[in-house]
């Protein structure tokens, strides 16, 4: 058993690296070839807003269809669909199934859960100590969207959408 350790060891790191590298190879796709999208921030309790060397963000989703809801918590996620304006800014239409057909034009964005409600990719960004005060005049995250409905966010953006600059 001895003699086998070793290469264990080296067959577990080889694999962990390689779901890593997977991983960052598919972000990266994501950023480099994902359509730009803007959706706005909704208001968050200000007490919350910023805490230390993060901002909490809640972005305006279209209100949750129940019985949408319940079927996507059988087969997988919630979906928003939405149409982008001229500027790139999402106008949210409705909630969603991953196999409901899109009309020309819409564009799909897969949900995640976070504490008890339903959030797009994520409800917080990251920023160096002492930056809070840049950040406060964010209203748009900045994401970008591949076809399927899965985004990243890469930014944040002020009022006329012009990135926030760490």
């Amino acid at each position: 058993m001895q003699r086998w350790a070793p290469w264990l060891v080296v067959l577990t790191a080889a694999g962990t690296l390689a779901v890593a590298n997977i991983g960052i190879a598919q972000k990266e796709r994501t950023i480099a070839q994902g359509r730009k999208v803007f959706v706005e921030l909704a208001p968050v309790d200000p007490r919350s807003l910023m805490q230390g060397d993060y901002m909490r963000l809640n972005f305006r989703l279209p209100s949750e269809d129940r019985d949408v809801e319940k079927e996507n918590l059988r087969s997988g996620r919630l979906h928003a669909i939405g149409k982008l304006d001229e500027q790139g800014v999402v106008q949210w239409l409705r909630t969603g199934t991953a196999s409901e057909p899109l009309a020309p034009g819409e564009q799909r964005f897969e949900l995640t859960p976070r504490g008890g409600r339903w959030t797009l990719v994520t409800d917080a960004w990251y920023f160096r100590e002492g930056d809070g005060q840049r950040w406060e005049q964010a209203r748009y995250g900045e994401f970008r969207v591949e076809p399927d409905g899965r985004a990243l966010l890469v930014g944040m953006a002020d009022a006329q959408l012009r990135p926030i600059v760490p």
